[in-house]
């Protein structure tokens, strides 16, 4: 079974033109090596899928030609991903707001106060008024 039917079907990618051109890209990999979109995959394979900012990693435990249910999934594939790589993708979730997607438009009011309030900025405009106002004519 081709390796980018395989994806599709198991949900990692929502279109098989989105999974060859992750794979002409080189973000996928299976048993650590390059996978080109032809490449058939078989039980016991370790497909790597690179998706920003973490590299998830599949075992291969049954092959399907056809899109299943999202419930379906887990007959198909394991879930092999490392722990370090998902505590990558748990501090960038609590993080995500500070570095900001492009294209996700400004920074609601909302958004700012939260990047405020995580980054420790408290100051709420305060001047200094050290200046003499009464000589500077």
């Amino acid at each position: 079974m081709r390796i980018d039917k395989w994806m599709w079907a198991t949900r990692i990618f929502k279109s098989r033109t989105i999974a060859v051109e992750a794979c002409k890209r080189g973000r996928i990999m299976i048993q650590n090596m390059p996978a080109k979109a032809s490449r058939n995959v078989k039980l016991g394979d370790v497909v790597q899928v690179r998706k920003p900012p973490i590299t998830y990693s599949f075992q291969v435990v049954g092959l399907i030609d056809r899109r299943v249910g999202a419930k379906l999934v887990p007959d198909y594939l394991k879930d092999v991903t490392t722990k370090d790589q998902l505590q990558v993708l748990e501090n960038a979730r609590l993080t995500g707001f500070v570095d900001r997607a492009r294209g996700t438009g400004r920074p609601t009011k909302r958004d700012r106060r939260d990047m405020e309030s995580f980054s420790g900025d408290d100051s709420d405009g305060d001047f200094d008024f050290d200046f003499d106002f009464e000589g500077a004519e």
